[in-house]
């Protein structure tokens, strides 16, 4: 099968894809033929090598941990799902052909196996530091980088319970922020006094890692209620960083059910096919996203 994957730590020009061994599912797994694999800034980092310090992981190795294709093994002991099954899920080494993945639920009625990839890992990280800042309904959460990913999925999570979401983004995406039923506002100077203008803050999160912490310090008034999930540096300022992957199959169902209900949905902002995995990552790395970036198989 084609796999991309990386031989050492560096740039987009280390990514290629090459020929490799097909997975199979072990216990508690299922294997699927990807269609689509979302492409996550988690991708990148690991790929720089950003994180070998607390997660180190083995050369060569592959890249990517979300996907959405059609089930063809099913492990010892995995029950509900079965051969032909159309899942969107989390595992390892999703850029490929073929992917085991460890969590995974039924792609809901409607939804193209593009867009079932860029929900998993998006989801899991927004219900976690939603629930981690500590943000209840009837009070208002700030948002920077809003428009991304994770930002499009906090937004409309946040809505659906009955939380108040200022967002920040760039220029063009203030429309996209509106849409999603968030009170945008821009980044740059005077950027404190603008959000304190559309409210009183009770807590904050950092998506983007554009060194806002100090900002986010300022409006929260409390270290506590501010995370990060992109500013490593985050607990020097005494601010949280949030990095550990919480429960991936109970995400999912959320997810889901808000997507069947119509209370989520992340669009495509663009597909590459296999062979540009890292011209995906340049463009994921450069920002400014609207929704979703997806590999195609």
């Amino acid at each position: 099968m084609k796999r991309v994957s990386f031989a050492e730590f560096g740039g987009p020009d280390v990514l290629q894809l090459m020929d490799a061994e097909e997975p199979h599912a072990g216990p508690g797994q299922i294997r699927v033929a990807v269609r689509a694999a979302g492409v996550n800034p988690v991708d990148w980092r690991i790929r720089e090598g950003q994180f070998q310090k607390v997660r180190p992981i083995a050369l060569p190795a592959g890249v990517g941990q979300d996907a959405a294709g059609i089930v063809d093994e099913v492990g010892e002991g995995v029950d509900g799902v079965e051969v032909g099954d159309h899942v969107l899920g989390r595992g390892s080494g999703t850029y490929a052909e073929f992917a085991v993945l460890s969590a995974w639920a039924r792609i809901p009625v409607g939804l193209t196996f593009e867009e079932a990839a860029g929900y998993p890992s998006v989801v899991e990280t927004a219900l976690r530091i939603i629930r981690q800042v500590g943000v209840q309904p009837g009070q208002t959460l700030l948002v920077s980088g809003a428009s991304g990913g994770v930002g499009s999925a906090v937004l409309q999570i946040a809505r659906d319970r009955g939380i108040t979401v200022i967002g920040t983004a760039g220029a063009a995406n203030q429309d996209y922020l509106r849409s999603l039923g968030a009170l945008p506002t821009t980044y740059g100077e005077g950027r404190v006094e603008r959000v304190r203008q559309l409210g009183h803050v009770d807590a904050a999160l950092d998506l983007a890692g554009s060194g806002v912490i100090r900002e986010l310090l300022e409006l929260t008034g409390d270290p506590q209620r501010v995370i990060s999930i992109a500013d490593l540096g985050a607990p020097e300022l005494g601010a949280r960083y949030s990095g550990v992957t919480g429960n991936v199959p109970e995400a999912l169902a959320e997810a889901t059910d808000l997507i069947s209900r119509g209370q989520l949905h992340i669009p495509v902002e663009k597909t590459y096919p296999l062979s540009e995995a890292a011209a995906a990552h340049i463009d994921s790395q450069a920002g400014h996203t609207r929704g979703r970036r997806v590999v195609v198989v």
